[in-house]
């Protein structure tokens, strides 16, 4: 289960209490959503209720790129577990491998506009993290954003304790991601997808000239079929190729319906239908940043 940016006050807290009455017990946050404030209340009011055990919870917390060099990264993981009023994270991770200038500013920029970059030393960074997770601040490590370049530069780094338990990325069958997958499977690197169902149309960040996911009609015929939503396939499909989804919803209804996907099971024809929908286009480019010497998407994968 999922947030994203500046939501109204009170509805994050909301959407997580339902989320988990409904089931979900993976929880991906945040510290640049402005919201784990009201995610760790969440997680503390249910346990309080006895609907669940913080073991149960599985929370991901994400180290943002403007505390990449390694003596601010387990100052910025207190801060965060402060914020949730947690004692650990289940998993942390570095939300992009492009290192912004550090300071107070999450979106640094110079006077004329121009984002404001620091030198990147991902090995280092990777190092603060294994200092966390050996403090038990941190329960797993992994990454997010990651191509296979930066992925085995971390695995090749020297004295390398621990290597990335997961790679975060947009993952749907519009972008079905084959080789990167195929590639984590083979080091047992889990691939979480984010934007499981497509994204919002929102022009500022997202790629709106790839048509909306949802409205696809394999998708929806495939539905027809299970009595199950478009969004039901999407998350039904990549569940079932071992890809870990996060979807996000504010909606009650939506965050219930999104959880009833395991009472049925996908044909391998159906499976092949869906994987052959992937048009290899992202809708997260994030194309503000193409200049930094670190932007993943250049790359193949």
């Amino acid at each position: 289960f999922s947030f994203s940016h500046q939501t109204p006050k009170g509805s994050c807290l909301e959407a997580v209490k339902t989320a988990i009455d409904a089931g979900y017990r993976h929880i991906d946050g945040a510290f640049v959503y402005f919201n784990e404030h009201e995610v760790g209340q969440a997680i503390r009011e249910k346990i309080a209720e006895g609907k669940i055990k913080r073991e149960d919870i599985f929370y991901c917390g994400k180290l943002w790129n403007t505390c990449h060099p390694p003596e601010l990264v387990r100052p910025t993981l207190e801060k965060t577990l402060k914020i949730l009023q947690l004692d650990y994270v289940d998993l942390y991770i570095i939300e992009l491998p492009m290192a912004f200038k550090p300071g107070d500013a999450l979106y640094p920029k110079d006077e004329n506009g121009k984002f404001i970059y620091h030198e990147t030393d991902l090995c280092a960074t990777w190092e603060a993290l294994e200092a966390c997770k050996d403090a038990g601040l941190a329960k797993s490590i992994g990454v997010s954003n990651f191509n296979r370049r930066q992925l085995e530069m971390i695995m090749n780094k020297p004295g390398l304790k621990y290597k990335p338990v997961s790679n975060q990325v947009e993952c749907h069958p519009y972008f079905t991601q084959p080789k990167l997958l195929e590639f984590c499977r083979q080091h047992d690197i889990v691939i979480v997808g984010y934007s499981p169902l497509g994204t919002s149309r929102d022009e500022s960040w997202v790629n709106v000239s790839s048509p909306p996911l949802l409205k696809d009609p394999v998708l929806n015929a495939i539905g027809k079929k299970y009595n199950k939503t478009a969004a039901q396939i999407a998350l039904r499909f990549n569940v079932q190729r071992g890809v870990v989804v996060i979807p996000k919803s504010f909606n009650p209804q939506r965050i219930r319906e999104n959880f009833q996907i395991f009472d049925f099971s996908l044909t391998e024809k159906e499976m092949k239908e869906i994987e052959a929908l992937n048009k290899n286009v992202r809708y997260v480019e994030l194309l503000m940043w193409r200049d930094h010497p670190e932007y993943p998407f250049n790359d193949e994968y």
